[in-house]
């Protein structure tokens, strides 16, 4: 469905990755798996997740150095790392976690606090997946209620605008693409010309700027669109 996060389990044995997945999906994620780690870089350039879990020992390049180049990379730096590791030691955890790992879970461990663990990064990068408030100047969004506000007064949104509006908020200033837009909003399974994203950017502009409120989403030539 549109608008679920993304997790990308990278694990090269098969009952691990096989049950990773399952029970990411089973919390509502949509779940990427790949085998070895030149498999997962390709993945993440392609089609990026919200967030990666990432066991330590993978054939072909190792997780600590796939860790390595996504932080490196300036469009895959911000998204969120758990590493798995077998490696209990304190030199191994400060390691991965100086690479960049966001989050280190040491082997064996529990499904339930690795999810746990996937719900805080989440929380970070997608805070409407938990429910959350989302603020922007005067805009609001109450991810419970289904409902915006601007300056105090609730605005009346599509069910699209309502969700183009929740990706712009969760990362103002990002520019989107049409392309991710249509990835994050309509879903990646589903086809929409591109110029569909233009119709609604449209009406969430109008709806938006109601009440001679100003217009806070900015067009970026031949790149997409950006709030603020």
């Amino acid at each position: 469905m549109a608008g679920e996060p993304t997790v990308l389990v990278v694990e090269d044995e098969p009952a691990q990755r096989e049950v990773l997945a399952y029970n990411i999906q089973a919390e509502g994620y949509q779940v990427m798996t790949a085998e070895a780690g030149d498999e997962a870089l390709v993945i993440v350039r392609e089609t990026p997740p919200d967030v990666i879990v990432l066991d330590w020992m993978l054939p072909h390049v190792s997780g600590i150095e796939v860790c390595r180049q996504l932080k490196m990379g300036a469009e895959t730096a911000r998204i969120p790392i758990i590493m798995l590791s077998a490696r209990s030691e304190e030199v191994d955890k400060i390691r991965g976690l100086e690479t960049g790992a966001d989050d280190y879970i040491t082997k064996p461990y529990s499904v339930a606090e690795l999810l746990a663990r996937l719900r805080t990064q989440l929380r970070r990068v997608r805070p409407a997946s938990v429910g959350e408030r989302l603020d922007y100047e005067d805009i609001v969004v109450d991810l419970a209620e289904h409902r915006v506000y601007r300056n105090g007064e609730e605005l009346k949104l599509g069910p699209t605008e309502f969700r183009l509006l929740t990706a712009f908020m969760e990362r103002p200033g990002r520019v989107w693409s049409r392309e991710q837009l249509l990835d994050r909003v309509w879903g990646r399974d589903i086809y929409v010309d591109s110029r569909t994203v233009d119709v609604h950017v449209g009406r969430l502009r109008k709806a938006l700027k109601a009440g001679d409120h100003g217009d806070p989403i900015r067009t970026v030539r031949g790149a997409g669109y950006a709030l603020g």
